[in-house]
């Protein structure tokens, strides 16, 4: 039965299905705003592994030791702090896996000097010169755009889909026009924490 003909035959229908066709549809944002969340969280961990002229402790996170049989982050087998704006403390709470640990983060080749004494091991971060604080920025502009490209490809995803639901009919143009004017609201504020991000890191490189 279309409208026009249920104005005629049952007016009390026609209404219901009047007021149906005006309820704006309510679009689930959660999995997009979730894999916005994912990406930014991604890039501040991609961010901690850039070192900068001062010693941060998430630096040493994605450092894995081969200990105990199995790998194991540094965390797990240490206390690790900052000793001053240079140097990283890494005090093991157990002695035998001093050599271990050492070994990790020469490999991992962070650019950084490992002094082992006897608390566990210093990790001095060296001051950086002009051309590698460059080099270090084109790395935080590159897992930038990394990111960028990610969030583009989740807003895609949002966009074929109120496409879809359009040509099925379960959408109209009015509320798809809404959606994705309120999906690039999203968008943007998850690009903007990005940008947020970059730019603190900028501060810490260029210092």
């Amino acid at each position: 039965m279309n409208v026009e003909a249920a104005y005629f035959i049952a007016p009390h229908l026609y209404d219901i299905i009047v007021t149906i066709k005006h309820i704006r549809m309510a679009y689930n944002f959660s999995t997009f705003n979730q894999k916005i969340k994912e990406t930014a969280e991604w890039y501040t961990r991609e961010l901690a592994t850039i070192r900068t002229g001062r010693a941060s402790t998430a630096f040493l996170d994605n450092v894995k030791v081969d200990s105990y049989g199995a790998e194991m982050g540094i965390t797990s087998l240490a206390t690790v702090s900052s000793e001053d704006p240079r140097t990283i403390r890494i005090s093991p709470w157990d002695s035998s896996q001093v050599q271990a640990i050492e070994k990790a983060i020469t490999l991992a080749d962070l650019g950084v000097s490992v002094v082992v004494d006897g608390s566990g091991l210093r990790v001095i971060f060296p001051e950086l010169t002009g051309e590698r604080r460059q080099q270090l920025m084109k790395v935080a502009k590159e897992k930038l755009e990394d990111a960028r490209v990610a969030l583009r490809r989740e807003r895609n995803e949002v966009v074929e889909d109120l496409n879809s639901k359009k040509k099925e009919g379960t959408m109209g143009e009015d509320d798809m026009m809404r959606t994705k004017a309120e999906m690039e609201k999203i968008f943007q504020e998850g690009s903007k924490k990005l940008d947020e991000l970059f730019d603190k890191k900028e501060k810490e490189i260029l210092i």
